[in-house]
């Protein structure tokens, strides 16, 4: 019954109650499983003879048996109803009766009832087989009557819902019975109707359905597959009787000659066959030495070529054995074909090896003989080399023949020569022979080392550590062993122009070139060696090359400052006017750097100034300029530093001091200690301030005049070939200086008044030129013939200087 059913029997709990045995004082009540929520079980107030009200003022409750509460009471009307679905087979599984058990509570005064509703089966389950698929195994020789237990279907339901009957599909072979265990389940019984035959059918499919007892029905269904297992019922069988086949006599060993096959109907075991040569006599047994065959795949093949003069025919037995020990015999014919069988034979009586590489052509590197024992044309042999442009053959006598050289032999070209004399008779197809000559070609030494360069150039730094490794020759020998063995030294004799340098050596086993001593980019900017290359043949052969050593700067030498002069006392000090605006020329610092490359790059910096917010220094130019204009304020006398620093790792620096006066007038220039000129000093200084303004501008055309023609002589001196300091870092003197950047553009100083003395006076410019260190000749120039510039920067001598 259904939740709606319950809900329709509440007015007659009669019809609901199983039982009520007041002498048990148990309640006995019975729903539906899977009754729905709400569904109407009893109305308990009328079973304990109680209105609703005295339920509600003594507080019945229901108290479940277990951890679940599944039933509720209604306290106002009594009814006791379905809490919570009850499935019957999750609660009580295949047991029966299937009761759920609770007690009535009542307080004031303290009652309890026992009650138990039992759950009634409803058909909620159909029959279902643990597998879709069950598979029998039965032999054919299984006699008809045979039974076959199946595996049981499974119905949680119980009583008529659970399972009845089982049927099978329609089948020629089977049908099922069903019987019933003392627990009253219900199992399936196969029965075999007519005798199987695997070979006719090897497998029966068929399906069975378990089905309950509900209303309607339920059904279960899974598929059976009876395979039938085999028996050795049926005899091999060979496809051929007799088996003709025809075999070359020289064939090889593992041909085959015939693949003899048969079948068998069974299946397993029972339709496996293996093959035997069957030998039923001594003379099969000896004919049956050569052959072999295969127990699985029947291939029968050679252990041992065929002759065709020993025997024409060889006849085998072959059985074939089932794994149930039935067998077949069947006969194979083998006819053997004459051939061509016998191959040329070649035979070595002298040979020489390795040659030398100056061989002489003709020489004989080998003599054979060549023979095959057929006869007629199939005895008849020709010789071939193949493919040689040095090596030929020549017929000496009889079946004998040379192998001469025929052309010069080079070792380092080809090393090996293989060479291949082909024997080949006139049968049909021919048969061929051929034999292999290695032939070593000996070294002789004829070739010369050579270098993997033409030149070599290798660079060190000044300064350097005695012994230091600069780079490494390598020079390579075509040849081999000794004669390839190659050594190196320095050239003894270099030439006129290229002198012994004794700063260099070079490792005799593997090249290396090493500087012994330390060396002065100053002194000496490059040298140059011959480096020589011997090898240890008989006579040995040498080559030489050219190994230019780089001798690279270092930081070593500070600025030189050459403008204004450190050394003059008193110093000399430069007039700015007041009136003189921001960026007004004062001075210029002039230097020099002994260094080449960034090592002589020269930055000006002011390092120290009476009034650093005054003036300003180029940085690449050393110009000495006014930042601001002069004011009121500024001290007359400014007294300035100027830091000269090159661009070496680490730099190196020069100071140079300076000093200037802030004039309003030229004129009002007064020396410190000085008495006022009386008027004729001051018209002698008239005078003499004319006439030096004449001499200055006289001697500026004149030095202008002189400086242009002695570059127009210098340019020229150059492109024959002087050069001066062997380098390009100084050239030739400030003006080329200028024109590598270290010495500024040239400006003119007419005058400059000084105080270095009571009177008023006028100090001429003497030529601003370096006192530069003296210098040591590229080509080896001792300490003697070192020259001082300081008094003669440009001299007159032709002669190179460093």
């Amino acid at each position: 019954q259904d939740a709606r059913g319950n809900q329709n029997k509440r007015n007659d709990p009669a019809l609901n109650k199983l039982d009520f045995e007041v002498e048990a004082e148990t309640a006995r009540y019975s729903v539906p499983e899977e009754a729905e929520r709400g569904s109407f079980v009893a109305n308990i107030a009328k079973d304990l003879g109680l209105t609703g009200e005295e339920l509600l003022a003594r507080q019945a409750r229901v108290v479940p048996e277990g951890e679940k509460q599944y039933l509720q009471l209604n306290q106002r009307t009594g009814d006791l109803v379905v809490r919570e679905q009850m499935d019957r087979e999750e609660l009580c599984g295949q047991s029966e009766p299937c009761l759920v058990r609770f007690e009535v509570l009542l307080e004031s005064p303290l009652q309890s009832f026992r009650a138990e509703v039992r759950l009634t089966d409803i058909n909620d389950h159909a029959p279902m087989f643990l597998n879709r698929e069950i598979v029998l195994t039965i032999p054919e020789s299984a006699m008809p009557g045979t039974r076959f237990l199946l595996e049981s279907a499974h119905d949680p339901d119980v009583g008529n819902n659970s399972l009845q009957h089982y049927s099978i599909s329609s089948n020629e072979y089977f049908h099922v019975y069903t019987q019933q265990r003392n627990d009253g389940r219900r199992y399936a019984e196969l029965v075999l109707d007519r005798a199987l035959d695997r070979e006719q059918q090897a497998e029966v499919a068929f399906s069975i359905t378990a089905v309950d007892g509900g209303t309607p029905p339920r059904s279960g269904t899974a598929l059976i597959r009876v395979v039938v297992l085999d028996i050795n019922d049926n005899t091999p069988v060979f496809t051929q009787t007799l088996y003709k086949v025809s075999v070359m006599e020289n064939s090889s060993e593992d041909t085959i000659v015939v693949v003899v096959s048969a079948s068998d109907l069974d299946a397993g075991t029972n339709g496996e066959i293996l093959y035997s040569i069957f030998q039923n006599s001594e003379e099969n047994l000896q004919t049956d030495s050569a052959f072999v065959i295969d127990p699985i795949t029947g291939e029968i093949k050679l252990t041992k070529p065929l002759d065709f003069e020993a025997a024409q025919m060889h006849e085998l037995s072959v059985r074939a054995r089932d794994g149930g020990g039935l067998s077949a015999i069947c006969k194979v014919l083998v006819e053997v074909v004459d051939v061509n069988d016998n191959a040329p034979e070649l035979v070595v009586s002298s040979f020489s090896s390795p040659l030398p590489e100056n061989t002489v052509p003709g020489t004989v590197v080998a003599l054979f003989t060549v023979r095959d024992r057929d006869s007629g044309a199939n005895g008849k042999i020709s010789c071939a080399l193949q493919d040689q442009l040095f090596f030929s053959l020549r017929p000496a006598y009889k079946n004998y023949y040379e192998l001469v050289t025929v052309s010069a032999l080079d070792r380092e070209e080809t090393p090996q020569y293989i060479l291949s004399v082909t024997a080949a008779d006139a049968g049909s197809p021919p048969l061929t022979t051929t034999q292999t000559f290695t032939v070593d070609i000996s070294d002789v030494n004829d070739n010369a080392p050579v270098f993997n360069q033409t030149s070599y150039t290798m660079y060190v730094r000044e300064n350097n550590v005695p012994t230091v490794f600069v780079g490494a020759v390598s020079a390579a020998d075509a040849d081999v062993g000794l004669n390839a063995k190659v050594t190196y030294s320095l050239a003894a004799e270099q030439g006129p122009e290229r002198p012994w340098c004794s700063c260099i050596s070079v490792n005799s086993e593997n090249g290396h070139v090493f500087v012994l001593r330390p060396l002065d980019y100053e002194h000496l900017r490059q040298t140059e060696v011959t480096v020589s290359a011997s090898d240890a043949g008989s006579p040995p052969l040498r080559a030489n090359v050219t190994v230019r050593l780089v001798v690279l700067d270092e930081n070593d030498n500070a600025p030189l400052v050459l403008y204004p002069a450190q050394e003059s006392s008193p110093a000399s000090s430069e007039l700015v006017p007041v009136s003189a605006e921001a960026g007004y020329l004062i001075s210029k610092v002039v230097a020099v750097d002994a260094d080449s490359g960034q090592n002589s790059w020269l930055s000006y910096h002011l390092l120290r100034a009476t009034d650093p917010g005054l003036f300003s220094v180029g940085l690449q130019s050393g110009e000495v300029r006014l930042r601001r204009p002069v004011t009121e304020r500024d001290s007359v006398k400014q007294k300035l530093l100027v830091l000269v620093r090159d661009n070496g790792k680490p730099p190196l620096s020069a100071t140079a001091a300076l000093s200037a006066l802030l004039l309003k007038d030229f004129s009002d220039v007064r020396l410190p200690h000085s008495s006022p000129a009386s008027e004729d000093q001051a018209a002698s200084l008239t005078t003499y301030l004319i006439i030096a303004l004449v001499f200055v501008s006289l001697l500026f055309l004149i030095s202008t005049a002189v400086l242009v023609a002695r570059k127009v002589c210098r340019r020229k001196e150059l492109k024959a070939g002087h050069v001066l300091y062997a380098a390009d870092t100084l050239q030739s003197g400030p003006a080329d200086a200028a024109a590598a950047g270290t010495l500024p553009r040239a400006y003119c100083y007419e005058i400059s008044l000084t105080t270095g003395s009571g009177n008023s006076e006028f100090r001429f410019l003497k030529p601003i030129l370096p006192s530069l260190p003296p210098q040591h000749c590229a080509v080896g120039q001792g300490p003697e013939e070192e020259q001082d510039f300081s008094e003669n920067p440009f001299p007159s001598s032709g002669k190179q200087i460093c």
